[in-house]
């Protein structure tokens, strides 16, 4: 049986796009890989790209052509200082050269050897051809970018499944009724089961290594986009709403550092029109990070990056402030587990699913996890997913001027309440009396994405992306 890790599911990496920046950013770099292992890197001296379908339609604007370049160069979307991207940018447009894996220097022009073909590949909307010739021999290697930064190859193996995360865990999971089926005969919480299966590939102590690093990075992505102002790039002149949110609601206790934020937000007044101020405030700022080609997690798409986090923060500065990083490691672990039954049956791609399979699935991710940490049982963290699926069902994916932006980053907003919302109304469900059950509602959003028009699926072809035009912004 195949199997996603957590760590699968949550990923850091740079903006805008985990489909259309990280996705083919990975690609660039298997492809180097690939010519590596078949000897071939050395005797490169040009090389192309074809993007295809959605990659090709948005991918200006998800800045997929500067995502290969970054890939090419060898430059990791984990660590790298994502201030110097303009730079390097600039240096291999200026002198038409790209230092292949920083290690062998080509001729290489950004515009003619990225060409964006707007013909979609059957096997997914996001495809990727690398080619380059060598001793008259034509090399050629096709990616796709799934969602959520996975890359596939076409293969027979992952022609019906769209991933390819294969290992063995003890209490293998494509659905909800399996997993409550574990955490019944082992009397378990989905986090105790999550755990277990991760314990199966990695030591504990790793795990939570990981898992701090990932909080670290949403914390980071929260406080960066509550202290940064101007407006964000594109073209699109998008002025950041969380800075000013934030100056609104911050309160007078100092702070110098993001964990030190923490705690002055603990003291600030907590009425109903506050608490959803500082959920959408997180939710905003990390997509204006995320906007801004910042670095943010996955969670499970970098379009819906603000979700769990903001969902998370609302648990530790409002609902528990004894909260600690054991309630951090079970949220993180219940989201994993979620996002990955709704990879395995259906999408996290908006460019096979529209945003339902973003902002509908971080909704999700986060309506579960919430309720475990607020006493929920299995049974009604899986029915606060399906509350906050349920009411994404049908989301579209258009962005304006294929920028991730309008109305992207509003959306994680809002799917972040509805998770909260579905949260608070599972806690007060039977689940007994629930008529449709999370698997119900993965199959049918499943359905509803194959049966959405191609215009509302990430291409800028319908919606808001052509009822809004640029000379109106």
């Amino acid at each position: 049986m195949e199997c996603i890790s957590v760590f699968d599911m949550l990923k850091i990496g740079v903006g805008p796009s985990s489909s259309h920046t990280l996705g083919p950013w990975r690609a660039a770099e298997q492809w180097l890989a690939e010519l590596k292992k078949d000897h071939l890197f050395e005797n490169i001296d040009r090389i192309k790209i074809d993007l295809y379908g959605s990659l090709s339609l948005t991918g200006k604007g998800h800045a997929t052509d500067l995502a290969v370049m970054l890939g090419l160069t060898g430059a990791n979307p984990e660590t790298m200082p994502t201030e110097n991207i303009n730079q390097i940018i600039a240096d291999i447009k200026s002198s038409n050269t790209l230092a292949l894996n920083n290690e062998k220097t080509i001729e290489f022009n950004p515009s003619t050897d990225i060409v964006f073909n707007k013909k979609f590949l059957p096997f997914h909307a996001n495809g990727l051809t690398f080619s380059t010739v060598i001793n008259g021999k034509k090399h050629r290697s096709t990616f796709y970018s799934i969602g959520g930064g996975f890359v596939v190859k076409e293969t027979k193996n992952n022609s019906k499944k769209n991933f390819e995360i294969k290992c063995s865990f003890p209490y293998p999971v494509d659905k909800g009724t399996e997993l409550l089926a574990f955490c019944k005969i082992w009397n378990k919480s989905i986090s105790e089961i999550v755990l277990e299966n991760e314990k199966s590939i990695r030591r504990e102590e790793a795990i939570d290594f990981e898992l701090k690093r990932i909080w670290d990075t949403m914390l980071e992505s929260m406080y960066l986009g509550c202290h940064t102002e101007g407006k964000l790039p594109g073209g699109l002149n998008v002025q950041r709403r969380a800075f000013d949110m934030h100056k609104n609601i911050k309160g007078s206790a100092p702070y110098t550092t993001p964990v030190e934020w923490i705690y002055s937000i603990r003291q600030t007044e907590v009425k109903f029109r506050q608490i959803l101020k500082w959920v959408s405030c997180f939710a905003l700022a990390v997509n204006e990070v995320n906007a801004a080609l910042g670095r943010v997690v996955t969670a499970p798409t970098n379009g819906s990056a603000g979700v769990i986090p903001s969902v998370l923060m609302y648990y530790l500065v409002i609902e528990n402030h004894d909260g600690n990083f054991e309630d951090i490691k079970r949220f993180l672990l219940v989201a994993g587990e979620i996002g990955s039954i709704f990879k395995k049956g259906a999408t996290i791609s908006a460019a096979m699913g529209g945003c339902q399979a973003e902002i509908g699935v971080s909704s999700a991710m986060a309506a579960g996890a919430l309720c475990e940490l607020l006493g929920g049982s299995p049974e009604q963290v899986l029915v606060a997913a399906e509350i906050a699926m349920e009411h994404h069902l049908g989301l579209t994916c258009d962005p304006i001027g294929g920028l991730v932006q309008i109305p992207c980053i509003e959306r994680n907003a809002m799917g972040a309440i509805k998770a909260i919302n579905a949260a608070e109304l599972a806690l007060d469900t039977n689940p007994d009396n629930v008529k449709v059950p999370l698997d119900k509602v993965v199959s049918t959003m499943w359905e509803t994405a194959k049966d959405m028009s191609s215009k509302y699926k990430e291409t800028s072809e319908g919606g808001l992306a052509v009822g809004v035009h640029l000379t109106d912004c």
